[in-house]
């Protein structure tokens, strides 16, 4: 992991665009057969120096409802907190942010079920007018929550600009 983190820092300091022709996101898309999967995509937003999660519900076979995403803006403390879990040192990470407009609720749980993915991902919005409530949850794999975690710590290294 230092050897990436070392190469983001000095592609980043020798050209600043250097990653600007590769997609700024990972998406971890869990379609399923019975059509109620689900997506959560993370992608760093440099003007606003955060991480924005997006998720949203699938609508068919491999078809998912864009148009009506849940979004939620990270802080470097944010990210922190999912790092730790993803690392092993909290056994859940729950952030939830307030607005006058929505509540917004992020959590990563931990499962010990040698049968099931290690993790529970999901992201829930609750409108401040009406409370309705939309929800997606997903589960990690191994594999899954390794890159998510390579991708977080990259992230905070490119938002500190270190």
């Amino acid at each position: 992991m230092q050897d990436t983190i070392q190469d983001i820092k000095q592609d980043t300091a020798q050209d600043p665009s250097a990653f600007s022709d590769r997609p700024a996101d990972y998406a971890i898309y869990k379609p399923n057969s019975r059509g109620n999967g689900g997506v959560i995509r993370f992608g760093i937003n440099h003007a606003k120096a955060s991480l924005f999660v997006d998720a949203t519900n699938q609508i068919g076979e491999k078809q998912f409802d864009w148009e009506n995403k849940i979004t939620m803006k990270w802080g470097l403390s944010d990210i922190g907190n999912v790092l730790a879990t993803l690392q092993g040192n909290l056994p859940q990470a729950k952030l939830f942010h307030q607005s006058e407009k929505a509540n917004s609720a992020f959590e990563l749980t931990f499962r010990e079920d040698p049968d099931r993915a290690p993790f529970f991902m999901s992201l829930s919005r609750q409108d401040a007018t009406d409370k309705s409530l939309r929800k997606v949850t997903i589960p990690l794999s191994h594999g899954e929550a390794a890159v998510l975690e390579t991708a977080l710590r990259a992230a905070v290294v490119r938002l500190l600009r270190w």
